[in-house]
């Protein structure tokens, strides 16, 4: 499978900031880092995101993205609920689950709206991750699997630079110097994450649990998580 000027499109509809999942709210700990002084500038978000990429997206989110994409490819819901409560359990702050959970749910909500029938019983349900039902999309669109983990990870990546743009606050010549520094190490984080074999999956990074945990209760928030 190739990507194809009809499947195009649709990858960029699920990378788009403007997709109605509500991923504008969430910082996924980096404001707590920016509160405590941990992230502080252009190279300190730099080196936060591409840790991120590195630790957590290329050896956790990618490999079971992977598998999800493929188990809804072959119609196998047993797995699929396998690798999502996987991930889900892998978060590492109870914020970091409930932003999951939102965006998955509300993606779900979106996708049956939009046609994609098998997402209906993802609308509601109490354990479930943006990279379930970002993957079932992927894969009823017919989008090759590199090109939707890329697409995921972009997503995720300009998210967090757009975070960032609002909390330090960053200009936006230093948010567009960091997308492209940024491409090379999602590049880099998809051809590894894809490869990974299932006793490698795991991520470390006390960085962020520790921002996930300590935001729950940080004074002023402009984030969710």
């Amino acid at each position: 499978m190739s990507l194809t000027l009809s499947s195009l499109p649709r990858l960029l509809q699920l990378c788009s900031p403007t997709l109605p999942v509500g991923a504008y709210a969430y910082s996924q700990g980096l404001e707590c880092a920016v509160e405590r002084g941990w992230v502080r500038d252009e190279a300190s978000v730099g080196e936060w995101i591409l840790g991120l990429l590195d630790h957590c997206m290329q050896r956790l989110d990618l490999p079971v993205f992977a598998r999800l994409y493929r188990s809804w490819r072959d119609a196998d819901v047993d797995a699929v609920r396998r690798w999502n409560a996987r991930l889900y359990a892998s978060r590492e702050a109870a914020e970091l689950q409930r932003e999951d959970r939102h965006l998955g749910m509300a993606l779900a909500r979106l996708l049956v709206d939009l046609g994609v029938n098998e997402a209906a019983s993802w609308r509601n349900a109490p354990c479930v991750c943006f990279a379930t039902l970002f993957s079932l999309a992927a894969a009823r669109w017919e989008i090759p699997l590199p090109e939707a983990a890329t697409g995921y990870a972009w997503a995720w990546t300009e998210n967090q630079i757009i975070a960032a743009t609002r909390l330090i606050p960053l200009g936006q010549t230093a948010s567009q110097r960091l997308l492209v520094v940024a491409g090379p190490a999602i590049a880099a984080a998809v051809a590894e994450g894809l490869t990974l074999a299932d006793a490698a999956i795991g991520a470390a990074a006390p960085g962020l649990a520790l921002a996930g945990a300590l935001h729950e209760t940080q004074y002023s928030r402009l984030f969710r998580s």
